[in-house]
Formats: C-alpha cells, structure tokens, sequence
C-alpha cells in the first residue's frame, strides 16, 4: 500500500470513528437540551416551585458525577468501546421511561440514571476518540466530536417548538429512546481504542489508578481540570438548562421562549467550528481561555438585557463562546494523562465538574425564587468564569500536537 493509500485509509477509518462517536454525542446533547425545555412545561403543568425546578437539573447532575466517575474507572478496565455502549443504553432506556412518569419524586429517580448514562459517556466517547487519531490533527477531531453536541441541541429545540406545545413533553421525551437501537449497531461497527488495547492487559487497580492521577507528575494538572470542570459545568447548566425558563421569567411566552432559544442554539456550531480551526493553530490554552472570556462577558450582557435584540445578540454569543470552549476542553482533558489512567483521570475531572452542575440550578432557582435580579444571578456566573481562565493560564501545560503517553 502506498503513503497515499494509507494517508486515505486513516482518514476514512478517523471520520467513520467521528461519525459513529458523534451521533451518540448529539444524542445526549438531544437529552440535555430537551429537558431544559420539558422543565419549562413541566413547570405549568406540575405547578412546580424555581426550586423545584432547580432539583431537577441538579439531580441530573448527580447522576453525571457519579456516571463520570465510575464509568471512568471501568473505560480504564474493560475498555472503551463496552463503557460507550453501556452508558449509551443506559441513559436513552431511563430517558424514556421518565416520560411515563406522574410525580416530581419519580421524574428525578430516572433523571438521576439519565444523569447517570450521560456523564459517563462523555468523558470515555472524547478518551475513545481523542487515543485513535495522530496527533497532528487530535485536537481538532475531538473538537469536532464536540460539535455533534449542537446538533443535539439543534434537534432538540426543534423537536420542543414543534412537539412539546401540540403533543407534550411525554412525545418528546419518548423519542430521546431511540439511541437505545443505536447502541446494537455501535457494538457491531465502533473498534475499540488502539491504545488501550495495546495495554489492557497491564495488570492494575482501580485505587492505583486513583491514588497516580493525584502523584506528584499528574497533580499540577488534576488541580487545573478540576477546577476548570467545576467553573465551566457550574456556569453552563446554571444558564443553559434555565435558558427557556430564563426567557419566560423575562415575560415571553412558553412558545416564544422556544423559538428565541432555538434561534440562539443556532450559533453554536460556527462556536465549534472556529474552535476547532484554530485549536491546532492557537493551541489549548489560548483557545479554552479567550472562548471562555468570550462567555463571561457574554454571560454578563445576557442577564442586564432588557431590549429583545440585545437579549437574542447576547444568547447568541453566550451560545458560540461556551459551546466552543466545551469542545476546547474535551480535546485538552484526556491529553493530561497517559493511556492507563486516562479513562480514570478524564472521569474524575468530569465527576468534580458535574458537581458544580449540581449547584448551578439549584443556584438560579433559589435565587429566583428570593426575588434577585436576572443580571446579579447571571454575574456569578461570569466570576466563576474568570475563576477558570486563571486556573489555565497559571497551572496549565500546552499539548498541541503531542504525543499521547
């Protein structure tokens, strides 16, 4: 085979992996992104309190800690692929049933597994992806990956303005099974990582692998995720997951909400795509940082806007920047740790970041419920923010471009 045959091999094997990993990515963004709407109607229909509200976006969360943080472990003992699967299932059965419920209390049982599926998958799907590709080019294929994620938000906000109002919630949240189905053609197609199956049989715990993402190599790094994860899942599901309720409480109706957020999910992909281009170029850090400024101040103009075009410029922005900083830190994440540990450093980060996921909506909905200002609420976010880009300037390492240990 010459070079060209093999350079066109490896390109139709990386976009078949992006493919097969990316629509199981847009499936948990179609999940996240729909029960930012569902708590919207369920809000009417329940006659449900801003905290209420909170604890279902919150519960979700605890489920992703603790999915992000076993499953973690396990991608690192049975591999990948089976994890990717398992979590795939998981969450779309759960995800599912929830639409069958009648009670707040049984709602959040299944978001809890939902929560569970989702934050386990995230983190190995980028690990998968991020060890099968050269290095020359990882970066930008796990950013892209990152990208399916508004197209799940997309579909999402297309499925809430046309499903939601003339069928209900439990339609929209019936369809969010369907990856279920697609979890039998993953286990047939999707190959395995090549770096972990080159080193699956290096006999190691579970507590080893613990104990070495803190050793004294790793711990500069773990400090700077971990404290990047928290501010960016904080900031994220405190504003995202309220989006559609946010614009409600601004006095638009249940309709009209949906379709100025769909009209901001919009500029997520150009967030991406930039992203993407200039990760490669820029490297990890300016990328993650000056996206995530790009959010702060977003963030800030979108809770003081009191004109609708100011409100739908700044969603935009807050739209593009932090989607495209999601994509920055899923390709900067697993390039951290080396191939025994990756799965269980890459879970862990996303576990701690999953407990600001916690707090965020809590956050909003009590403070909503206190009566404080759109524009304060919205200003936590943005120091939070700020908290972040200061953890990566000052403790992280760039790894454009290097090989994978």
């Amino acid at each position: 085979m010459t070079t060209n045959q093999q350079a066109g091999a490896q390109t139709i094997s990386r976009n078949k992996l992006l493919g097969i990993a990316g629509i199981g990515w847009m499936f948990d963004a179609l999940d996240v992104g729909i029960l930012s709407f569902v708590i919207a109607a369920l809000a009417k229909e329940w006659m449900l309190t801003p905290g209420e509200m909170g604890w279902i976006g919150s519960i979700n969360s605890i489920g992703m800690a603790v999915g992000a943080f076993v499953f973690g472990i396990f991608a690192d003992r049975i591999g990948r692929k089976s994890v990717f699967i398992w979590t795939l299932v998981i969450f779309s059965i759960a995800s599912g049933l929830s639409a069958f419920t009648t009670t707040l209390v049984a709602f959040m049982i299944l978001r809890f597994f939902v929560g569970m599926g989702l934050g386990g998958e995230l983190p190995v799907a980028s690990t998968l992806v991020s060890e099968s590709v050269e290095a020359h080019e990882r970066g930008r294929v796990v950013v892209l990956l990152e990208s399916f994620w508004a197209g799940g938000w997309l579909l999402a906000a297309l499925i809430s303005y046309f499903v939601i109002p003339n069928y209900g919630w439990r339609i929209a949240l019936i369809l969010t099974a369907i990856p279920a189905v697609y979890a039998i053609y993953l286990r047939i197609h999707l190959p395995d990582s090549p770096q972990f199956t080159a080193k699956k049989d290096v006999a190691r715990s579970i507590g080893q692998n613990i104990k070495d993402v803190w050793s004294k190599k790793y711990a500069r790094r773990t400090l700077m995720l971990w404290i990047v994860w928290f501010t960016v899942v904080f900031s994220y599901y405190g504003m995202f997951l309220w989006l559609p309720s946010v614009m409600v409480i601004k006095g638009f109706s249940l309709i009209t909400s949906f379709k100025y957020v769909l009209i901001m999910t919009l500029a997520q992909l150009p967030g991406y795509f930039t992203a993407a281009w200039l990760i490669e170029r820029a490297g990890r850090k300016f990328v993650l940082a000056t996206y995530l400024i790009g959010t702060a101040v977003s963030a800030l103009v979108f809770g003081n806007a009191e004109s609708i075009g100011i409100l739908l410029v700044s969603g935009m922005f807050l739209s593009f920047f932090n989607l495209g900083a999601w994509g920055a830190l899923y390709a900067y994440t697993p390039e951290q740790y080396p191939t025994v540990i990756r799965g269980t450093g890459a879970g862990m980060a996303a576990s701690v970041g999953r407990l600001g996921g916690i707090f965020g909506p809590l956050l909003v909905g009590s403070l909503v419920a206190k009566g404080y200002e759109l524009g304060f609420i919205f200003g936590i976010f943005c120091i939070a923010i700020i908290i972040g880009v200061s953890a990566i300037l000052v403790l992280g390492t760039e790894t454009k471009q290097t090989e994978l240990e």
